[in-house]
C-alpha cells in the first residue's frame, strides 16, 4: 500500500478536528466561557480568551480547513491516478468528497453541537495553537480578499461577532427597517445562548409542589390557588420529588367520580437538570422529548429549584401573560427616592427602573446583593449600603428576603424640624 495513505488518514483526522473546533468553540459565548471558568472547568480560562476574539482564532482555523480538506483531495487524486489511471481521479474524487462530508462535516460537526462544552475545553489549546501559527498568512489573505472585494471588506474577514450582530441591529432599529421587539428577541438570542438554568429557575422555596400524600381535591385545591396546571410531587421533601402531576389527569378522574383515586397513579415522569445546564440545551431537549417542567439540581443532587418550557420562553420573547395573571410589582415608588423591591428582582432591571449603575457581575437579584453585602441573613429594618444607595430589609420568610425598601441616600429630603 503507498505511503499516501498516511498523510491522507492524517490529514482526515486533522479535517474533523477543526470541524469539531470549529463548531464547537463557535456555539460558545463569552458569558459562558466566563461562567465555565468561575465553575474552574480545565481550560476555562483559555476558552475565555478566545470566546473575546473568535474572529482572530477562528479565521485560522477555517484556513487550516480548508489546507486539510484540500491537500487530503490531492493527495487521493495523485494515489487514485497511480492505481487506476485518470479515470480512477474521477471515481476517487467524487467517493472521497462524500466520504469527507459525511465523516468530517457531518459526523464530526454533530458531535460537537452535542458536546460543545466538553469540546470546546479539550480543543481550546488547539485553536489556540492554530490561532498563532497561522496568524500572519491568515490577516494577509484576508487583507487581499478585502483588496479585491468591492467597498470595504470586513477587517476581520468572513467571521462576523456576536457584536457586530447586535450592531447591525441596532442600526437596522434606528433606520427603520427593524421594529423594536425584532431587535430585542436578536439581542435575547444572544444572551439565551450563554445563559445556564440557574439564572432562570424558581428557587426552592417558591417551588409550588404537593405531597404525594394529599387528596386529588387537595390538588386541585393548590393548583387552582397558585394558577398553574402542573406540580411536582413529592414524598416528605422536596428532594425526594417522583413525578409530575397534570391538572388534566387529576380533574379526568374527579369527572369520572373516583375522588380516592392515590396521586402516585396519576405521576408523569419528572426530569433532573444540573443548575449549569445551558438554556439552549434544555430547550432543545424539552422540543424533542416533549415535556414542559424539569427540576433543577445542584452539585450534591439536592432540588436547587424548578424551570419549564414558559420560563424559556420568556428568556427570548419576554414575559408571557395570560388573563389570570397579576400585573407585576416588582418596583413600586415610594416617592422622595425610595422604591420597595421584590428581592427577587434582577439587579439589571432596578439599574433600569432607578436609573442607577449597581454591580451585577457577583449578584443575580436584589436579595443576593443583600445577603452579599450583609454577610449574613440580615433581620427585618436592618440595612446595608453600597454607594449612594442604602438597602432596608423590609420583609422576611424564614430566611428568605422577600421585598427590600432602595434608598438613594443623597436624595432624601430632610424631615420638617418639629414646631417649636
Amino acid at each position: 500500500m503507498s505511503m499516501l495513505v498516511i498523510p491522507i488518514a492524517l490529514l482526515v483526522v486533522l479535517g474533523s478536528l477543526l470541524a469539531l473546533a470549529e463548531t464547537a468553540v463557535t456555539r460558545i459565548s463569552p458569558s459562558h466561557a466566563a461562567a465555565l471558568e468561575e465553575q474552574g472547568r480545565r481550560n476555562a480560562a483559555l476558552l475565555d480568551k478566545l470566546a473575546s476574539d473568535p474572529a482572530r482564532y477562528l479565521n485560522a482555523v477555517y484556513l487550516a480547513a480548508v489546507l486539510a480538506q484540500n491537500g487530503s483531495a490531492i493527495l487521493v487524486a495523485i494515489l487514485a491516478e497511480r492505481y487506476f489511471g485518470h479515470l480512477g481521479i474521477t471515481l476517487a474524487s467524487v467517493a472521497f468528497t462524500l466520504g469527507y462530508f459525511v465523516v468530517v462535516d457531518a459526523m464530526s460537526k454533530t458531535f460537537a453541537i452535542l458536546h460543545s462544552d466538553r469540546v470546546a475545553l479539550a480543543l481550546a489549546p488547539f485553536v489556540w495553537v492554530v490561532g498563532r501559527s497561522l496568524a500572519l498568512p491568515t490577516r494577509l489573505l484576508i487583507g487581499l480578499a478585502n483588496v479585491l472585494l468591492p467597498g470595504k471588506g470586513l477587517k476581520s474577514g468572513p467571521f462576523v461577532t456576536q457584536a457586530e450582530i447586535r450592531s447591525m441591529a441596532e442600526v437596522g432599529h434606528q433606520e427603520g427597517s427593524i421594529k423594536e421587539h425584532e431587535k430585542d428577541i436578536i439581542h435575547s438570542v444572544f444572551e439565551f445562548g450563554g445563559r445556564v438554568v440557574s439564572e432562570v429557575m424558581v428557587p426552592r422555596p417558591d417551588i409550588i409542589a404537593v405531597e404525594l400524600s394529599a387528596s386529588l381535591h387537595a390538588a386541585t385545591d393548590l393548583m387552582v390557588q397558585h394558577g398553574v396546571t402542573r406540580v411536582p410531587a413529592y414524598r416528605d421533601d422536596l428532594d425526594r420529588t417522583e413525578g409530575i402531576v397534570h391538572a388534566k389527569d387529576v380533574l379526568e378522574v374527579l369527572h369520572l367520580d373516583r375522588p380516592q383515586t392515590l396521586l402516585a397513579n396519576l405521576l408523569r415522569p419528572v426530569r433532573f437538570v444540573p443548575e449549569s445546564k445551558r438554556l439552549a440545551d434544555l430547550l432543545r431537549e424539552m422540543q424533542a422529548e416533549k415535556f414542559h417542567m424539569a427540576m433543577v439540581t445542584d452539585e450534591f443532587g439536592l432540588v436547587a429549584g424548578l424551570v419549564t418550557l414558559e420560563d424559556l420562553l420568556e428568556e427570548l420573547v419576554g414575559q408571557i401573560r395570560d388573563e389570570h395573571d397579576d400585573e407585576p410589582s416588582d418596583i413600586v415608588a415610594l416617592g422622595n427616592g425610595r422604591h420597595r423591591v421584590n428581592a427577587a428582582l434582577p439587579i439589571a432591571e432596578l439599574n433600569e427602573a432607578i436609573g442607577g449603575e449597581l454591580p451585577h457581575e457577583n449578584w443575580n437579584t436584589v436579595g443576593g446583593l443583600v445577603y452579599g453585602l450583609a454577610g449574613n441573613i440580615p433581620a427585618e429594618g436592618e440595612g446595608v449600603e453600597l454607594g449612594p444607595y442604602r438597602f432596608t430589609v423590609e420583609k422576611l420568610q424564614g430566611r428568605r428576603i422577600m421585598t427590600v425598601l432602595v434608598e438613594r441616600v443623597a436624595e432624601l429630603a430632610p424631615e420638617p424640624p418639629d414646631a417649636a
